[in-house]
């Protein structure tokens, strides 16, 4: 499967597109939208750093909240290093700014294991105030380890997402964070992490705040269940999502084997290859002490090799 809509929200706030050349901005407050800035990424009439001066131009851009990066040109080809330097170039016009999401692409533009990414982490260094960020692809993407006081959100979308990466935020010191949100993917997709790489998060040493933890659409999500299962950050989590991945009886056995999960306000676990006998399990366990548990299988299908060997999806690989 591969993404198919834009986001629509960012920051709490709905999502607007910043006209094309040519076509005027409807009326709308500076602070009410999630600003969407985007090029083309063929045969761009405009690009992104011209769309995005253009912006700034245009907008007071002292009151904008929430910025979302889409398309720029060749994004197949060439990294975010552009857009990210205009941004940071940009960092004093924008007081307010709260949130930021780079790179959203749907796979008609860029399939997510295309879009080239870079080192992302100048952003939170030139905006310490930000609360929210998030970033969709993994090719070339980095995330040395960083300290910042404001961070709440992290999302880092990718069909296959770098071991360098899991390190660098497991090394992090993000004392707000709240929600993290990983997608590890597939080694084809370049996710070579292992689940020993999760052990710095699955601490919750750096990360006191810690609600919502999310560690998804992987491979090897059975191995990512186990270390869960006696995670000690799991005791402070009110929503656990182990969901979009390979999700097997065997992951979910260890997950229940482990400590007790009935603290929990949610489990989600959609996109899975449990069998009946074991969702039936997870619910009969969880479900009467009020936890929300997602076992939607989706669009799960196994496929299976005239030898007999059965393959299993993630739920966004390409």
């Amino acid at each position: 499967m591969t993404i198919g809509h834009h986001l629509d929200v960012l920051y709490g706030l709905p999502a607007y597109t910043f006209p094309r050349p040519g076509n005027n901005p409807r009326p709308v407050e500076p602070d009410a939208p999630a600003w969407r800035i985007t090029s083309d990424v063929y045969d761009a009439g405009e690009g992104w750093t011209a769309a995005f001066a253009r912006f700034c131009a245009a907008v007071d851009t002292t009151r904008v909240k929430a910025l979302i990066v889409g398309a720029w040109e060749e994004a197949y080809e060439d990294d975010s290093a552009a857009v990210i330097e205009a941004l940071v170039a940009a960092r004093d016009r924008f007081p307010a700014l709260r949130a930021v999401f780079l790179g959203d692409m749907v796979g008609e533009e860029c399939e997510i294991s295309w879009i080239n990414q870079t080192d992302v982490t100048p952003l939170l260094a030139a905006f310490p105030a930000l609360e929210e960020f998030g970033v969709r692809g993994g090719s070339g993407l980095s995330f040395p380890a960083l300290s910042h006081g404001a961070l709440r959100r992290l999302v880092i979308e990718t069909g296959g997402l770098p071991a360098e990466v899991v390190r660098g935020v497991g090394g992090s010191d993000l004392p707000a964070l709240e929600h993290l949100d990983l997608w590890l993917g597939t080694p084809d997709y370049g996710g070579d992490s292992e689940a020993a790489d999760l052990e710095p998060l699955l601490s919750g040493a750096r990360l006191p705040n810690l609600r919502h933890l999310a560690l998804r659409n992987s491979e090897m999500q059975d191995a990512v269940a186990a270390a869960v299962a006696s995670a000690p950050v799991v005791a402070r989590l009110e929503v656990l999502d182990l969901s979009m991945g390979v999700l097997t009886d065997e992951g979910a056995a260890a997950l229940l084997g482990g400590q007790p999960l009935t603290h929990l306000k949610k489990l989600d676990l959609h996109h899975h290859y449990l069998t009946e006998a074991l969702q039936e399990r997870v619910r009969q366990t969880l479900e009467p002490g009020g936890v929300e548990v997602n076992l939607d299988r989706g669009d799960a299908e196994e496929d299976a090799d005239d030898d007999g060997t059965v393959w299993r999806y993630v739920a966004v690989g390409e």
